[in-house]
């Protein structure tokens, strides 16, 4: 598909959690219903480094597990984050073109960060412009808690103005919670209009309530006419 074809459907490229998978974060994706799968062409892609250390879902869903990029301790130092962009941007010019990006835990961290570096031309520079995100259980990199590595230095400089759908954990039930709660929050300060999809049942993708439903519906909308643009 050329970048001047256009397709019904918004095309989204999915980037998983900290050490899970393509197929682990599509398994996750299918607690949303058909009739919202259905109006989104969705491609997933695995990180390209092994995990590291023990992962989070182990005995929930099975290997391999893989890491977009590390950090130290205290994440004030990075690696390999410029060079999992540049496999990401090499895959989007090899089964593009992408309208947005969907992304879960350290996959949304990122994929936060990639509109406003593409528009500095530091990265994507191959690629259609991102023209919308939605950012599950996310975080801010370069916030309280995680520095940005040197390439994300000025990612958020100005506000991101693509529609942004973020779902977050906010009442909590039954001692369920998000360690990344406060920073998804703070993540919302980053965009112009961010749309908010609030839900109680920890780190992790929601199934969706009737009001839940509504939210991701009416941002499906929003984002099929840009699909064709």
């Amino acid at each position: 598909m050329t970048e001047n074809q256009t397709h019904e459907k918004p095309r989204i490229l999915c980037l998983h959690g900290f050490r899970t998978s393509a197929k682990i974060l599509e398994t996750q994706i299918h607690k949303w219903p058909e009739s919202v799968l259905e109006k989104l062409d969705l491609v997933y892609l695995d990180a390209p480094y092994p995990s590291t250390g023990q992962s989070g879902v182990e005995g929930i869903f099975d290997p391999p597990y893989f890491e977009w990029f590390q950090a130290n301790q205290d994440f004030t130092e990075y690696e390999n984050f410029e060079e999992c962009i540049a496999l990401i941007e090499d895959f989007m010019v090899k089964n593009g073109p992408f309208d947005g990006l969907l992304g879960f835990s350290q996959g949304a961290m990122l994929a936060a960060t990639l509109p406003g570096m593409q528009a500095e031309g530091l990265v994507l520079t191959k690629v259609p412009k991102i023209k919308f995100l939605i950012l599950i259980a996310g975080a801010k990199l370069g916030g309280s808690t995680y520095g940005a590595p040197p390439l994300a230095a000025n990612a958020f400089s100005s506000p991101v103005k693509c529609p942004s759908l973020h779902v977050i954990v906010t009442v909590v039930l039954l001692g369920e919670n998000d360690f990344l709660k406060p920073e998804s929050i703070a993540q919302l300060d980053l965009f112009v209009d961010p749309i908010v999809l609030h839900h109680p049942k920890g780190h992790t993708i929601p199934r969706l309530d009737d009001q839940s439903l509504g939210i991701v519906n009416n941002f499906i909308e929003k984002i099929q006419s840009l699909a064709t643009t």
